[in-house]
Formats: C-alpha cells, sequence, structure tokens
C-alpha cells in the first residue's frame, strides 16, 4: 500500500474488496480484439493491480502513479518493463467510484473490453461478483491545501472539501452542443452508479479518421459510443443525460485520479481538461500526500 506522508489529515474507513471472481469478454476499443477481464477478490492492503494473462509470467503491473506510461492515446497506459496495459481508466473508474480497494484485474489481451463505453458494465460486475469488507482500514487522504496544474486553456485544481467532488467544465469551440458543458457530483457508491457509470466515451466526426490513422479505435461503434457530427448526435439510444460529455469527463477523472493509490477527500475542478491533465494533477497530489511535511 501507498506510504504517506505522517502528517495528513485522514479519515478511515474499512477496506474492500469482492466476494467471488467474475468475469466478462468483450472487445478492446482501440485494438479491435477479442478480450477476458476478471475481477478477482485480493488480500488487505494489495492495492489494484492488473495482470496480464496472456504474457509468458503473467506479469503483475500496479494501478498506481509510478506505472503509468501514457495519457496521449485518448486513454490511460500503464506499464511495467515491456508490459502494459491500455485504457485502463473505465474500469479504474467502477472500482473506485464503487470504493473497491483490492483486487486482481486479470485481462487476456493489451486493453479491458469497452463494454458500453463507461463503466455501467464494470459497476455491475463488481455487483455480480458481491463487495466484501475486510478487517483492515482505508486511510483517505483529506487535501488541506489548494493544488494546481495549468497549461494554455486548461486548468486543474484541486481544492480542500469534506467529501470527493468533481466538477467539469467542458468547451469545446465547434459543435454547438459542446461549447459549454459543466457537471459536478458527489463521487460515492450510489452516485457513481446511477449518475456517472453510464456516461459513454464521445467522439466528434471529424476527430475519427484521426483516430484511425493513429490505428486506434478499432473496435469502436455506436454500441459503446457517442458521435457528434454538427449539432447532431449519433448513438444506438440517443443520449443517457443532456450533458453525458461532461459526465462522461468526470468519469475519466475518477478513474484518472484512482491512480493516486488512496482515496482523496478534495474538490476537483477541471477546465477543458483530458488524460494527461488528470495525470499531471494527479501526480502534484501523488507527491503532495507522499513526500508534504515528511
Amino acid at each position: 500500500m501507498l506510504k504517506l506522508s505522517k502528517h495528513l489529515k485522514t479519515i478511515q474507513r474499512k477496506q474492500q474488496t469482492i466476494k467471488s471472481t467474475v468475469c466478462f469478454s468483450g472487445l478492446g476499443v482501440h485494438t479491435g480484439k477479442q478480450v477476458t477481464i476478471r475481477f478477482c477478490p485480493a488480500p488487505v492492503n494489495t492495492g489494484i493491480h492488473f495482470k496480464r494473462i496472456d504474457l509468458p509470467d503473467q506479469p503483475i503491473i500496479p494501478a498506481t502513479m509510478p506505472y503509468v506510461r501514457d495519457t496521449t492515446r485518448n486513454s490511460t497506459t500503464i506499464g511495467h518493463e515491456k508490459a502494459l496495459v491500455h485504457t485502463v481508466e473505465h474500469v479504474m473508474a467502477a472500482l473506485h467510484g464503487m470504493e473497491i480497494d483490492n483486487v486482481i484485474v486479470e485481462v487476456s489481451n493489451l486493453e479491458p473490453p469497452i463494454c458500453d463505453g463507461g463503466s455501467a458494465k464494470f459497476v455491475s460486475m463488481i455487483e455480480e461478483g458481491g463487495i466484501l469488507s475486510q478487517p483492515e482500514a482505508q486511510n483517505i487522504v483529506k487535501i488541506s491545501s489548494p493544488l494546481y496544474w495549468s497549461e494554455g486553456d486548461i486548468h486543474m485544481v484541486a481544492l480542500p472539501y469534506d467529501g470527493y467532488r468533481l466538477s467539469y467544465t467542458l468547451s469545446y469551440p465547434e459543435p454547438e452542443i459542446l461549447r459549454a458543458q459543466f457537471h459536478s457530483e458527489l463521487i460515492n457508491p450510489a452516485n457513481f452508479k446511477t449518475e456517472i457509470a453510464p456516461c459513454r466515451t464521445f467522439s466528434r466526426y471529424e476527430e475519427i479518421s484521426t483516430l484511425m490513422d493513429r490505428g486506434l479505435i478499432k473496435g469502436g461503434s455506436l454500441d459503446n459510443a457517442v458521435i457528434i457530427k454538427g449539432n447532431a448526435v449519433f448513438s444506438r439510444e440517443g443520449l443517457h443525460f443532456p450533458d453525458e460529455m461532461a459526465r462522461h469527463k468526470v468519469l475519466d477523472m475518477v478513474g484518472d485520479f484512482a491512480l493516486i493509490g488512496v482515496p482523496i477527500h478534495a474538490h476537483v475542478i477541471a477546465i477543458r481538461g483530458g488524460h494527461n491533465s488528470n495525470f499531471q494533477l494527479a501526480k502534484a497530489i501523488y507527491q503532495y500526500i507522499t513526500t508534504e511535511n515528511s
């Protein structure tokens, strides 16, 4: 488990894992290849680890900040030596949002299945496996002073707050539907399951060819994504929420900040952020809670 600075303010709850192993098979969004994901119970103080069961020796990768390898593929990649797992954020969001602290995530390829384009399937897997309270305490770090990161018109700040709230402002020059969306959510299991987990990844139509030229989104479809062209929205089911795109950005924040390795209490405010800016602020928080006042 993460070694915290001695003088941090913390509160505690019981650690949690899942009661029984549960699995699902589907396509990876970028590779388009079939992959099986399995959530396996883990002992106290294990944390969250990904296990590449398709590789020799089945390498295990801790889902923590030191193992983040890339945030520039419209997703977050973790890795150890030559073993990588791409697009971990939706899985991490579900585990963190449902307060699962200890689990081994087995994958049979280099990214989890995209499922519904959000975290709803992973939440249902957790519920199917059941949640088990464990005897050891889980520290929750209370951020006591502001932390921030900015670059150009992208801004991220974590402020002291009694709870864990994430707020996101989405602003694209075009199209109109993406010019101004805002969503703020207090993150707890009930809110995450109903308000955030169902929100799917999205893309502007004009971005799709660029992603394809980079060898990405081979498994993407209207079954797992929302496509916007002009003021038209294309998806199998219509929008789940009028501000679904901003909510999906909150989902990504939950997943990326889960890589800090310990729950936090803070109000994190993001303006036009993405995976890289999430990582930059998460790195600042990670450094704060592991070295500040040591």
